[in-house]
């Protein structure tokens, strides 16, 4: 079995780390990476608001 080219290990890099962006008016998610290869940046809805999907990871800071 063959290893992995660079340039996949790269992409499977980018694509582990990708970020998302969803539409306001239709809520479908996008990646960054599609986002890029449009030549303008607009949802299949015919919509160009986007916002950043967050993780569901909630940050807890210890208070001094």
């Amino acid at each position: 079995m063959s290893e992995p080219t660079p340039e996949i290990q790269a992409e499977e890099k980018a694509n582990s780390f990708s970020v998302f962006y969803s539409c306001m008016r239709c809520g479908t998610q996008v990646s960054q990476s599609e986002l890029t290869r449009l030549p303008e940046i607009k949802c299949i809805c015919g919509f160009r608001v986007f916002t950043k999907v967050r993780p569901p990871v909630v940050k807890t800071i210890k208070a001094f």
